[in-house]
C-alpha cells in the first residue's frame, strides 16, 4: 500500500525543495539517490518536512523506508503507537511528505478469492494544491529515515485499495509535525474527500 508517489516541478513544491537544499544533510546524501521530481519509489531520497532540533519547521531530505530484516515502507495508523519499530516515531518524530499526488494499483477481488491487480490510480485531497503525505522518520547511522502511515481508505476510494494513506489537509500540517502535538487528536481532520483517476 502506497509505494509510490510523484512530485511534479510545481509552484507549491519549489521552496520546499529549495528549502531541502539548505540542509546540511544534502550534501550527504550518495550520488544519484535523491529525487525531487518524477515517481519516489521506497529507498529513494526525497524531501520531507519535520521539526528541527529547536522545534521550527524545517525540510531534510529522507530516505524512505526503515531498515530491519525486511524493509518497512508503511506504518498502519491503528497500531504505529504500539510497534517497536514505530512508537518513539508515533510520540516524537513525526514529518510531512509533500506530493503531487500518489498512486494505487486497483485490487479486484477474484472469485476464487485471490486478488488480481487492476489499473495504476493517480489520487490526491479534493481542493489541495499538495498531497501532505503524513509519516513518521528516525536516524539510521546518522541519516533520516521515513515511512508513511496508513488507513483505512475513503468511502469513494475502497474499490481501489483496502488501505490508503493517512493524509493531512494544508491547514493541518505543521500541526501534525509539531513535537507537542497529540497525534491521536489529528486524526479526524485527516482528509476525506479523494480525487482520483488511471495514471
Amino acid at each position: 500500500m502506497c509505494g509510490r508517489y510523484f512530485l511534479e516541478e510545481s509552484p507549491e513544491l519549489r521552496p520546499i525543495v529549495e528549502a531541502m537544499n539548505r540542509s546540511p544533510l544534502t550534501g550527504r546524501a550518495p550520488a544519484g539517490s535523491l529525487r525531487v521530481s518524477g515517481e519516489i519509489r521506497p529507498m529513494d531520497i526525497s524531501p520531507v518536512i519535520a521539526s528541527d532540533r529547536a522545534g521550527r519547521k524545517a525540510v531534510f531530505p529522507m530516505r524512505w523506508g526503515f531498515s530491519g530484516r525486511t524493509l518497512l515502507i508503511n506504518a498502519r495508523t491503528e497500531t504505529a503507537a504500539e510497534k517497536p519499530a514505530f512508537r518513539e516515531a508515533w510520540r516524537a518524530h513525526r514529518c510531512i511528505v509533500p506530493a503531487s499526488y500518489y498512486f494505487e494499483w486497483e485490487h479486484i477481488l477474484q472469485p476464487d478469492g485471490t486478488k488480481k491487480t487492476g489499473d495504476k490510480y493517480m489520487l490526491r485531497p479534493e481542493g489541495e494544491p499538495l498531497t501532505f503525505l503524513c509519516g513518521l522518520y528516525r536516524m539510521e547511522e546518522g541519516f533520516p529515515r521515513f515511512v508513511i502511515l496508513t488507513r483505512e481508505p475513503a468511502e469513494e476510494i475502497r474499490f481501489i485499495h483496502d488501505r490508503m494513506p493517512l493524509i493531512m489537509p494544508g491547514a493541518y500540517a505543521d500541526r501534525w509535525i509539531r513535537p507537542d502535538a497529540r497525534p491521536e487528536e489529528l486524526l479526524a481532520r485527516a482528509a476525506e474527500r479523494m480525487t482520483f483517476g488511471v495514471a
